[in-house]
């Protein structure tokens, strides 16, 4: 008897720990930080505004824009990386790390910007790029230059008197080959990106602590975050052993989420995230939901958000369709209603123009469709991140020619088709419509020659929209894709039930319309998003009362018949409820 009184009490203290946990996570949902509240506005300064004519985009002409992000009402600028490289992949193959680009300016036209973000309420989120340097960095420079160099530690080696190594693949390499030969030390350095992005070595402490200290170089000089490029694959099993049936579709499964990433995460954030008051957040979720769980939870002490791709790996996909991309935030937001905190996102650097994937493009149909999917991102339970240009609703820039594109991975994979016998017409194909070039073209700030960006021919040739989608153009039209966006960022900023609140889809099925409701206490918003070019209706629960048109992205009024919606093609409303 006494033993199971023992069990008994002990199974309800159980409960009641497990109670507590629960209504500690719940808790944490609700609880205030700058970061949930922000408006993330990524920027890419290559293509964003040139200010000495040679086609590249500089850190004097985001400086000289810095009103416009201010006008768009965004808190936090994420910039692309702008530190010294050899411009291999765009920036992220780093060869100093306290340096800046020479295109992009110097030390004090970045601190010049800096100042000019913080005097406007606005904070600077930078990249970190630590799964790899670029060849051209000291640290490889010497580890290649001996195989007792103390700098050899840092990155992965594999000598030749071991035979071939185990197959890795590569995303950015001609041959897929992730081991490229070094003459010199007669060894393989490993690269899961391009030959000039050697992969770090995250098990040197040495290495980890040089991590650390660029961070804090960052941070000393008010750099307010870090969003940490290709994280999960950063840590490796250095036994490197053999992967059967790593390919190109599954690569994830195998590279992502290493122990002991997570130790070296906690020590991390110990070394430098819990001594200043930074925003964080690595660049993929992981595997799973627990992997996605281990990176954010709170008691973990990791990072503040997750980035997960599922969405836009929907949206990148030959059957895509808005039911599955409904399903997919709803199966997210679910899981992380307690604990942790997503980034909301459709579009950036590495996918091609949202309004291509998920809205519609044509004349008739893009700015309705614009501003629809500005009004979803901006009503979604987590940290929403717009990519510049899509606030003016930029469409793909309309390639015709592997010529055109400048991506590596995109000319890269061409050639590896190409050597294989591939099917080149269908890649063409693919890549107008998804390579991530389309999102890397010149912002379009006016219709005037290389609109506006630049007074030289630019790096990657200007988008076929210019003339018609540009910001000169929107910003006197109180209708227009980009007044929209400030409206409806006030109306988030206005409205913390959509930082906070609850989500519910309503009419989970539908395949037109994507509806939910954003609840906290008595502040109630229903969301209801016509993803078609059709007129459709949704038809809303019976308790459900509507009281006030709150946003409308058309001029026309949505009709309610009882309970049911009816709304125009690629309609959005927001109601206020009872």
């Amino acid at each position: 008897m006494i033993k199971k009184t023992i069990q008994l009490v002990t199974i309800i203290w159980m409960m009641g720990m497990l109670h507590a946990q629960a209504q500690v996570n719940k808790n944490y949902s609700k609880q205030r930080k700058w970061w949930k509240e922000a408006v993330v506005y990524q920027l890419y300064p290559r293509s964003f505004k040139d200010s000495d004519g040679d086609g590249v985009g500089d850190l004097k002409g985001i400086t000289e824009k810095l009103d416009y992000l201010k006008s768009l009402g965004v808190d936090v600028v994420w910039l692309n990386p702008i530190y010294s490289s050899p411009n291999d992949d765009n920036g992220y193959d780093i060869s100093d790390y306290r340096n800046i680009m020479k295109e992009f300016g110097t030390m004090k036209d970045f601190d010049q910007m800096l100042e000019g973000m913080h005097e406007r309420g606005m904070r600077l989120v930078m990249d970190l790029v630590v799964n790899h340097s670029s060849d051209e960095h000291e640290w490889f420079r010497q580890a290649r230059s001996s195989r007792d160099s103390k700098y050899r530690n840092y990155y992965h080696w594999w000598p030749e008197e071991k035979g071939t190594p185990p197959y890795r693949y590569s995303l950015f390499d001609v041959n897929h080959d992730a081991w490229k030969y070094d003459t010199l030390t007669r060894s393989y350095y490993l690269h899961y990106f391009s030959r000039k992005q050697p992969d770090l070595n995250w098990s040197n402490p040495d290495l980890r602590k040089e991590v650390y200290d660029i961070m804090k170089f960052w941070a000393d000089k008010g750099v307010d975050g870090f969003r940490m490029d290709a994280f999960q694959f950063c840590v490796k099993d250095t036994s490197f052993p053999v992967f059967e049936g790593l390919n190109a579709s599954n690569f994830v499964q195998f590279y992502a989420m290493v122990p002991p990433i997570h130790d070296y995460l906690q020590e991390m954030h110990k070394e430098v995230y819990a001594k200043y008051n930074l925003m964080s957040v690595a660049e993929g979720a992981g595997r799973n939901m627990q992997d996605a769980h281990d990176l954010v939870d709170t008691q973990r002490k990791e990072l503040n958000m997750a980035y997960a791709f599922d969405a836009v790996d929907v949206s990148s996909s030959p059957d895509y369709s808005m039911l599955k991309l409904k399903k997919t935030f709803t199966k997210w937001d679910k899981e992380f209603q307690n604990d942790g905190w997503l980034s909301i996102f459709m579009g950036n650097h590495d996918q091609s123009r949202v309004i291509d994937r998920i809205g519609n493009p044509s004349e008739q149909y893009r700015e309705a469709s614009a501003k629809l999917i500005s009004t979803f991102l901006l009503t979604m339970r987590g940290t929403p991140y717009i990519y510049n240009g899509d606030e003016i609703g930029m469409t793909n820039a309309g390639f015709k020619d592997i010529s055109e594109f400048k991506d590596i991975q995109t000319i890269n994979e061409y050639k590896y088709q190409q050597s294989q016998g591939g099917d080149l017409a269908a890649f063409m194909q693919k890549n107008i419509k998804y390579s991530r070039d389309n999102s890397r073209t010149p912002f379009q700030w006016n219709d005037e020659d290389n609109a506006g960006f630049s007074t030289s021919q630019p790096w990657i040739r200007v988008g076929n929209s210019y003339k018609e989608i540009n910001l000169q153009n929107q910003e006197n039209n109180p209708e227009s894709c980009v007044n929209y966006f400030r409206q409806m960022v006030k109306f988030r900023k206005d409205n913390k039930v959509l930082v906070y609140g609850d989500y519910t889809v309503v009419d989970e099925n539908n395949p037109n319309i994507y509806a939910y409701t954003r609840i906290e206490g008595n502040h109630k918003l229903l969301v209801v998003l016509n993803f078609s070019d059709v007129t459709s209706q949704v038809t809303i629960p019976k308790a459900m009362r509507v009281s006030t048109v709150e946003i409308n992205n058309l001029l026309t009024k949505p009709t309610i018949t009882n309970n049911t919606i009816a709304l125009l093609p690629w309609q959005a409303v927001i109601y206020k409820l009872n």
